[in-house]
């Protein structure tokens, strides 16, 4: 799941930045807007940074694998065409 900090700090700056006529409402509007994110990243099928490269690493080593694989199986056809 995403860092709760991260919709923290998007929702606080939003509200930030808002006109100061508006500013009366930063705290309510900070947290509709931080309950929106979580709510729409929620329904987001997403990955951690950590999880993403631990699937970049296993399919690294699965195409080396098959590269290998690969290889050796042209070496044995070439051997069954030379018997």
């Amino acid at each position: 799941m995403l860092d709760p900090k991260l919709f923290d700090d998007i929702s606080r700056r939003v509200a930030e930045n808002m006109p100061r006529g508006l500013q009366a409402l930063q705290d309510d509007m900070q947290r509709n807007l931080r309950a929106g994110l979580e709510s729409a990243l929620g329904k987001l099928n997403l990955v951690t940074r950590e999880e993403f490269e631990v699937q970049q690493a296993v399919l690294a080593r699965t195409r080396e694998k098959l590269k290998a694989l690969e290889a050796r199986l042209a070496e044995l056809e070439q051997a069954g065409r030379n018997d």
